[in-house]
């Protein structure tokens, strides 16, 4: 059974997901504010977090961050702000996806569901791999070649399947040391490595285009 801890000072809105989420067989923990947040998860290692942005004493943002020094648990952030710049906060501060409020149980349900499917998918599948060495992608029985700067974009989404990063994100942590890289190169590379995936029978969602957010990696189904 899986663990989800909730940390919403809406009581309304967290026993409403409660509820949805025990019928769905989650074990569920909750809490109102962001104060005992880290040393819950610390001593409890839930298995994903549903993390609210404003949260008395201490905010969403601060508590992702300090979480993200000790754990990868995936981190689903609610913001009652639909602004591109909350989201885009969030997602830097550490958060695998962000959702706005209002909100439907049922799809926070489902990306709750696919996060912990592709978290397990990451620790048993053999059929996708890179190779750092020759900068070769291997799916099954077929290999495609990126190009230095395409290799270390897709390595790093590669290895948080799932979470979302802004093209911003993707500058600062694939391409630290460069400063020519821009959004526009980011597309133009998201473009040739999804070209050169279909030669290896992949389907171009294999990297997902997330609307004002930008792009995460979904593992392949075998």
């Amino acid at each position: 059974m899986s663990r989800i801890l909730i940390v919403e000072d809406e009581v309304a809105i967290a026993n409403h997901l409660t509820k949805f989420l025990n019928k769905d067989g989650y074990a569920v923990e909750h809490l109102d504010s962001g104060l005992e947040v880290v040393e819950k998860v610390k001593q409890n290692q839930p298995d994903l977090i549903i993390l609210d942005l404003m949260l008395p004493h201490k905010d969403g943002v601060t508590c992702c961050k300090e979480i993200r020094e000790f754990s990868d648990v995936p981190i689903i952030m609610l913001t009652a702000k639909a602004e591109e710049i909350e989201r885009i906060i969030g997602l830097k501060a550490g958060a695998d996806d962000y959702v706005c409020k209002p909100f439907s149980a049922v799809e926070l349900t489902l990306r709750i569901e696919g996060m912990l499917r592709r978290l397990k998918q990451k620790s048993t599948s053999q059929h996708f791999s890179l190779n750092t060495d020759t900068y070769l992608i291997s799916f099954e029985n077929k290999t495609c070649e990126l190009t230095h700067l395409e290799f270390l974009l897709f390595n790093l989404l590669y290895q948080k399947p799932g979470r979302i990063y802004s093209r911003e994100q993707i500058i600062e942590l694939a391409y630290p040391t460069s400063a020519e890289t821009n959004d526009r190169a980011i597309d133009c590379h998201i473009k040739n490595i999804r070209k050169k995936f279909k030669t290896l029978g992949l389907v171009s969602n294999t990297i997902e285009s997330v609307y004002g957010a930008g792009y995460r990696f979904i593992i392949p189904e075998n």
